[in-house]
């Protein structure tokens, strides 16, 4: 079985040590690198060679979003899930926009990382419940106009949109309107083509702030 392999930046030493032995603890995950900070973000990813990278956000020097903006465009199909004790609106935000793929706190349980990790990975955009509700409060706040246009979306790639919104994974997405995986990447391929964007992140915010679903 091939691991899910997991580069970590933390710069918390402590904390960075219990995300190496917490991934390593699982089956199907395995941490090819544990970092302190960004210095040589570049070089840690070309060598670890991840397929997640778990990123805090307050490192010295460069901090998390910075490093997440770099990531998505030399490394764009590399998912980043974002970890940080802070809940409040410009962290979130920034994030988001920075291309993140998820956002979890670091009061989250041991299970709950795992399994964000796996989400992330199966193209998920894994959020914990507080942060969750902020992303939705605050774009319902800067809400635009209902779009008339629904992008020519067809009512199950809208059902697929809507999950994807929800934080669901494409496994999850496919056992829940009941269709294959496999389906669920194709109906995304149309998405991405129909919205004119490139990643879930960018789906989800155009479908919540277009009321596209």
């Amino acid at each position: 079985m091939n691991k899910i392999r997991v580069l970590v930046f933390e710069d918390n030493f402590r904390l960075r040590e219990s995300l190496y032995f917490l991934i390593n603890s699982e089956e199907d995950l395995e941490c090819c690198g544990t970092f302190p900070d960004c210095k040589s973000l570049e070089r840690a990813i070309q060598d670890s060679q991840p397929d997640v990278i778990l990123m805090d956000i307050e490192m010295p020097g460069m901090n998390g979003i910075d490093a997440v903006r770099i990531i998505k465009k030399d490394f764009p199909k590399l998912p980043v899930l974002m970890q940080t004790i802070f809940h409040d609106d410009s962290h979130i935000f920034n994030a988001i926009c920075a291309g993140a793929s998820g956002y979890l706190l670091k009061s989250a349980s041991s299970e709950t990382y795992a399994q964000a990790i796996r989400d992330v990975y199966n193209g998920g955009s894994p959020m914990s419940g507080p942060v969750a509700r902020r992303v939705l409060e605050l774009f319902q706040k800067n809400i635009a106009p209902a779009n008339e246009n629904d992008y020519d979306l067809t009512q199950k790639e809208k059902e697929v949109l809507a999950s994807l919104i929800e934080g669901k994974s494409f496994k999850q997405i496919a056992d829940t309107i009941s269709i294959s995986y496999e389906t669920v990447r194709s109906h995304m391929k149309n998405i991405y083509a129909k919205l004119h964007v490139h990643s879930n992140t960018e789906a989800v915010i155009k479908a919540i702030k277009e009321k596209i679903v």
